[in-house]
């Protein structure tokens, strides 16, 4: 397993709401850390570090080291709890992994050559319909991202991920259809406003034809 950035945690003696409230007063985060069919352990993190890990990296799909006194767990964060006004960390999961272990995380897709894509040149729509893949990959080789090249796609053509080179290792956890992950979709066409003087010119008619019906009932009587 690569190099990972390293989160200090303290463990916690007690668990409950009133412990993790004064926690969170004295400015840390209560989490969790379990799997590898080992016993939990309860533990806290500095909640300005935390905050600092979060917005850097992908923190959901990132493998951290987490040291607690001397001992170190390689951790994949699972479930974060924020808190609903301030979006500050109230409490995280942490689970243990190895390097050959297999996890599913949520890959961001990024698009390469939109702007020389042959149906977006034309005038076609990005129509993106997954912005991220659930991916079954190695604990130790995460990837950041999956990259799909647009170059040669026209319009009315989709992205199946089938189309798409996977990293090693990886693999989709939908199995039993290639779905599509983005479409190039035709221009939408919008009616062509009257030109000025159309509308007033039809009703002008429509009111002539009126007076002169008007006109000839006159002359029966």
């Amino acid at each position: 397993m690569s190099e990972n950035a390293v989160l200090i945690a303290e463990t916690r003696d007690r668990v409950g709401k009133g412990t993790s409230r004064a926690l969170r007063r004295d400015g840390r985060t209560p989490a969790v850390i379990y799997g590898d069919k080992k016993e939990p352990i309860s533990i806290s993190l500095e909640t300005k570090e935390l905050v600092k890990a979060i917005h850097r990296d992908s923190f959901l799909a990132t493998v951290y080291t987490v040291q607690v006194g001397s001992t170190k767990h390689n951790v994949l964060p699972r479930d974060m709890q924020l808190h609903p006004v301030n979006e500050i960390p109230v409490h995280v999961d942490f689970l243990r992994v190895s390097a050959k272990s297999q996890i599913a995380v949520m890959v961001p897709v990024h698009f390469l050559n939109e702007e020389e894509c042959v149906g977006l040149k034309r005038g076609g729509v990005l129509n993106i319909v997954r912005h991220e893949i659930e991916m079954m990959v190695p604990a130790g080789n995460i990837p950041e991202a999956i990259n799909i090249d647009l170059l040669k796609y026209d319009i009315g053509d989709s992205v199946h991920i089938s189309e798409v080179a996977l990293p090693e290792g990886a693999a989709p956890t939908i199995t039993d259809r290639d779905f599509t992950i983005a479409t190039i979709a035709a221009p939408t066409v919008e009616p062509e406003p009257e030109e000025e003087g159309e509308g007033e010119d039809a009703a002008e008619t429509e009111a002539s034809a009126e007076d002169e019906g008007e006109d000839a009932g006159d002359t029966e009587e």
